[in-house]
């Protein structure tokens, strides 16, 4: 079982990345799905947070307890949340936004410049889909072919294209980050 939080502030797309990968999770990579959010009353720019879990068999609970992963893509929600991450957990952060501090053992820290990559393909919004990617490559609980799946409906028409190779930009990154983690430890 996965319990995986996804946070930042309003604006970032943090409930629809927990929405993408429930839904991928649950109709094209068969498995159980629920998620759950809550954000400021501020909406855009205010504290935002979505939880998901995944699992195998159906969810009898449908909050996190002690997340194994923390998506942070704000100071304000890895301050917020990463003293809440399990100890071995998988940390994930917007390395132009966040500054980790604390025990750096503690849990394996992944890096991507999600806004600056968006940037690079066109627009800042697609950010979120860059950390999607970034996000399946590091954990590996959903898989990339359900992710590209469950965008259609879920983001708009017209930005499809964009999104996918937003998506994929961030998954390539991933399996950098992956492949230079596994070649520093041996």
């Amino acid at each position: 079982m996965w319990e995986i939080k996804f946070s930042g502030f309003g604006g970032q797309g943090i409930v629809r990345c927990a929405l993408i990968t429930g839904a991928a999770v649950a109709l094209h990579d068969d498995r159980f799905a629920t998620m759950t959010q809550s954000f400021g009353p501020e909406a855009r720019g205010g504290a935002c947070q979505s939880q998901l879990i995944i699992s195998d068999n159906r969810v009898l609970y449908p909050y996190c307890t002690t997340p194994g992963v923390l998506v942070a893509l704000s100071q304000e929600a890895y301050d917020t949340y990463e003293p809440g991450l399990a100890d071995g957990g998988i940390l994930i952060i917007e390395e132009d936004l966040v500054t980790p501090k604390g025990d750096p053992d503690r849990v394996a820290l992944y890096s991507v410049p999600a806004t600056r990559f968006a940037e690079e393909l066109g627009n800042r919004l697609f950010a979120n889909l860059v950390v999607l990617g970034f996000f399946t490559a590091i954990t590996k609980a959903v898989s990339p072919e359900a992710m590209k799946k469950a965008l259609p409906g879920l983001v708009p028409d017209r930005f499809l294209s964009a999104n996918i190779k937003a998506l994929d930009k961030g998954y390539r990154h991933g399996l950098e980050a992956v492949s230079s983690r596994a070649g520093a430890v041996q």
